[in-house]
């Protein structure tokens, strides 16, 4: 019988796309991916570190891995990714985990798993400028088969003052576009008809050949688009002060770019974005908003935004609330601050907004939020969308679920459709986060 292997994957798509690379590589020494914990002979937990609540989570989920090493002595029990790189001694030391491994060490694994003794825990989390997993097909474990991510870089190098990854993920480095291309014809030949291109900031994606043959990101963007017109291409995430117009004018150029941009505000104030090293003022990123809606008009543009940032005032506050206003965004990702350990800003600034007053300015967030949401969904009523059929509806199995070009999510009536076919849709109703409709005729 093959050994078999479970991953829990926590935190962004880079993660998903992590979990998929270790399948690979834990493929080709014969184990099998299983989809429940106490079928495995490996139990792995793909971890986050940006805010805190998501390593407690992780930290509960031990306890649970370890009820299954009660159970089977011989089950390994590990944690990869951001968690174990910032965690490892502590991690250890528990004496719950057999292996611990970081983002850039998964080619090392297999050597791991073999030499893990009851003394003698796995551990690697060398941190890596070279190492992109270009040449690793990854095991694919969405289950609808339509939709795709495909990583082209790894690392940051912004250090924005309150970020952890750039110490979890390393320098930022970018991937052969040679091995992203066949990446993205292997899985449109599998029937994907949808891929997310991935980075921690792909405007600042740069592959330099080093005998003259360079590309950037719109150059890549393109050529991905050229694979075939029925391949939607997607990505995410950008920087406000790197999206550049060429990248704007290439998602105008093609029809199967999706025109949606996910651009991180993190803050209204300009006293705050300098505190968070982010590099833009206020005036620049609302400059952008408008290039992005006058070159790309109806493009949908999504952000996220940090309540209670060190020493954030009411005016601060404030600020944020107006930007959002003038911004309209479609869809936010709304957070409070979380202290990561490490980072500048908890080396330099007290975290001294009260929990309390983060709480109450989140809330105030997510509720205009919710009613820019509703009115951006409003004007929608009436249109006819091509949305992807990604599957059931959640609520009602009779219907179908999929998104728009610009990423809002729509439901409506099945009529014999089903996942990976193109549709029309005109939008009869919405709520604040979903469109409504109907097939068109």
């Amino acid at each position: 019988m093959n050994k078999r292997i479970y991953i829990e994957t926590y935190g962004c798509q880079m993660n998903v796309v992590d979990s998929e690379i270790i399948f690979s590589i834990m493929a080709k020494e014969g184990y099998e991916r299983v989809g429940a914990m106490d079928e495995a002979d490996i139990i792995l937990a793909n971890t986050c570190s940006v805010r805190d609540n998501a390593e407690q989570r992780i930290w509960g989920r031990v306890e649970e891995f370890r009820k299954c090493k009660e159970r089977n002595p011989e089950v390994i029990v590990g944690i990869v990714g951001c968690m174990a790189e910032r965690l490892k001694d502590k991690l250890i030391l528990t004496g719950k985990v057999d292996l611990v491994a970081g983002p850039d060490t998964y080619r090392t694994l297999p050597e791991m798993v073999k030499e893990i003794t009851p003394d003698k825990p796995g551990i690697n989390v060398l941190l890596s400028r070279e190492e992109t997993y270009a040449d690793i097909i990854p095991v694919r474990t969405d289950k609808n088969g339509v939709s795709a991510f495909i990583s082209i870089m790894r690392g940051c190098n912004n250090v924005c003052s309150y970020c952890v990854v750039p110490y979890t993920r390393g320098a930022e480095r970018s991937r052969d576009p040679h091995s992203i291309l066949a990446e993205a014809r292997d899985v449109f030949s599998k029937g994907y008809k949808e891929v997310t291109l991935l980075g921690q900031n792909v405007d600042s994606y740069l592959w330099d050949e080093g005998d003259g043959e360079k590309m950037d990101f719109p150059g890549l963007l393109a050529a991905v688009a050229g694979i075939d017109p029925s391949l939607r291409v997607r990505f995410a995430t950008n920087h406000p002060k790197d999206i550049s117009d060429s990248l704007l004018e290439t998602m105008a150029a093609h029809d199967n770019i999706c025109k949606h941009i996910h651009l991180p505000v993190q803050s209204g104030s300009d006293r705050l974005l300098e505190k968070m090293r982010r590099r833009y003022s206020r005036e620049w990123y609302m400059e952008r908003v408008r290039k992005i809606r006058e070159i790309l008009p109806g493009c949908g543009i999504t952000t996220d935004v940090i309540a209670g940032f060190c020493s954030e005032t009411e005016e601060d506050h404030q600020a944020t609330l107006s930007l959002f206003r003038e911004a309209a965004f479609d869809y936010a990702y709304m957070f409070c601050y979380s202290e990561r350990p490490g980072t500048l800003a908890s080396r330099k600034y007290p975290d001294d907004v009260p929990p309390e007053v983060k709480t109450r300015r989140l809330n105030e967030i997510i509720d205009l939020q919710n009613q820019l949401s509703l009115e951006s969904n409003r004007r929608d009523i009436g249109k006819v969308f091509e949305v992807l059929v990604e599957g059931p509806s959640r609520k009602n199995p009779e219907e179908l679920r999929g998104r728009a070009g610009s990423d809002k999510m729509c439901v409506f009536p099945g009529e014999g459709h089903k996942a990976g076919e193109y549709v029309n849709v005109e939008i009869t109703s919405c709520t604040s986060a979903t469109l409504l409709g109907r097939i068109a005729e």
